[in-house]
């Protein structure tokens, strides 16, 4: 009989019961994915998946200390469950002491569905989605464009138990819709994306209006040197330095000296204002809209995670608070180390920039400027001033006197977004948006637009 048979928290069950190791950590992550795909305003593929994937975390007390092994597998069998956790004990027990040992998780209550079967998608998920989107297919063929793209539901159970009694579960659905836009010559692209739980807050026919804006403005073409410009950057851009920086924020880097919030000296830069705009960047698990895990789900130790930190609950965290650095991401054992509070990584990331001022009504104060659609590419060249290279794509536009006038040229740009929050003059509403560069890792966020001054567009770019 497969695992797939047995119900999530019995595998969980059997793998703790057959464990010999002194402590551990069994979880369950049931998968189930929906997508469409579409290309020429038709669709061309849709489908549906299942899986399960299994990780073992077991931890032996030796001498020298407390050993970790970890161990995940998709697709195990009743029979490859013992091989498994043998594998985590072989693990640990061939491994010197982990670094970041610490006493299991305890005392976390249960959580009342635990033992209930799975969520699961389904294509029932684009019920009302898939007939606006074929409606859109008619009005873009209609005005003489190509909507190309793709729309992703994801709905993963986890089910965590331990051998020190934690009996945890979180549901989270993952819905992310792309949508590009080109004229028929295909010289002319624009692009959007919508973060979404349910597919229900999405309208393409709203999309396709914006794509379709983008693409008029595009007639006319402009071609600009590299420099310093004005820039409005859109919430999804600012989305996707903002997750860097974020992963990039680990309190033991800094403390050693290793990154941009390291200070001069020895010590951090928390307590320092970074920015002179009043920003609050924080993480929520409860935030409405963008909910995720209440309780660490670490499936390996890293700097910002730790397997032993599993089922420790999680809070409201700022990271910045009025344009102050509040908090560096530790684990219990990194906090104990750097004398900062603990503040575990959450999965996702909002920034408040005060105001209620619309993108729209940010271009229409721009006497000369340039308006992004979105950031790729991107890499990290300096960790310790944290800057970052990459690319615009689909679509870079000038703004003179308050109108956008023509697309330019994309660029590549060297920036990084601790100096970008420190310069940006201007922060527009919050908004639920999809970082376009990570939104394979990371899709619950909320940002503004941002006005910096002098955004530096290094170099001319040829892509699109």
């Amino acid at each position: 009989m497969s695992a797939r048979t047995n119900k999530p928290h019995e595998i969980v069950e059997r793998a703790l019961a057959m464990s010999r190791a002194d402590g551990c950590v069994v979880i369950a992550d049931e998968h189930s994915t929906a997508n469409l795909r579409w290309a020429g305003n038709a669709l061309t593929t849709n489908g549906v998946t299942r899986g399960r994937t299994l990780t073992v975390v077991a931890t032996v007390d030796g001498t020298q200390g407390t050993a970790s092994g970890v161990v995940s597998r998709s697709a195990v069998t009743a029979d490859e469950l013992e091989s498994l956790v043998r594998a985590a004990e072989a693990a640990a027990r061939g491994a010197g002491p982990a670094e970041d040992a610490q006493p299991l998780v305890t005392g976390v209550p249960e959580s009342p569905d635990f033992t209930e079967p799975p969520m699961e998608t389904t294509s029932a998920v684009f019920t009302d989605f898939a007939p606006a989107l074929g409606e859109s297919f008619a009005r873009a063929r209609a005005g003489g464009r190509e909507l190309y793209g793709f729309a992703n539901h994801e709905l993963v159970s986890t089910y965590v138990g331990t051998s020190t009694g934690l009996r945890l579960r979180h549901d989270q659905p993952s819905g992310t819709l792309e949508l590009n836009a080109k004229s028929p010559d295909r010289m002319r692209s624009a692009w959007a994306g919508h973060s979404t739980r349910d597919f229900k807050d999405v309208d393409p026919a709203a999309l396709d209006a914006e794509l379709a804006q983008r693409l008029a403005w595009a007639r006319r073409r402009v071609e600009l040197p590299a420099g310093r410009y004005e820039t409005l950057l859109p919430p999804t851009a600012v989305a996707d330095l903002l997750i860097y920086q974020m992963w990039s924020s680990t309190a033991r880097d800094a403390t050693e000296g290793r990154t941009v919030f390291s200070r001069p000296g020895g010590g951090t830069r928390v307590g320092e204002r970074l920015s002179p705009l009043p920003l609050t960047l924080r993480s929520d698990p409860d935030e409405p809209g963008l909910e995720t895990a209440p309780f660490v789900i670490a499936r390996a130790s890293g700097d910002d995670a730790s397997v032993f930190d599993n089922g420790l609950p999680l809070k409201t965290t700022e990271w910045i608070g009025d344009g102050e650095l509040r908090h560096l991401t530790t684990t219990r054992h990194s906090a104990a180390l750097t004398g900062l509070p603990l503040a575990p990584s959450i999965g996702n990331l909002i920034l408040d920039g005060g105001t209620d001022r619309s993108l729209e009504e940010m271009v229409a104060d721009t006497r000369r400027g340039l308006l992004l659609t979105c950031l790729w590419y991107i890499r990290e060249v300096d960790p310790a001033t944290l800057l970052l290279t990459g690319l615009t794509r689909d679509g870079v536009y000038r703004v003179e006197n308050g109108e956008v006038t023509g697309e330019v040229n994309n660029f590549r740009f060297n920036e990084s977004p601790v100096d970008v929050l420190g310069r940006a003059a201007e922060a527009g509403r919050t908004e639920k948006t999809l970082p376009r560069e990570w939104s394979d890792w990371f899709t619950r966020a909320a940002m503004p637009a941002l006005r910096v001054p002098d955004f530096n567009m290094s170099s001319v770019s040829q892509g699109v």
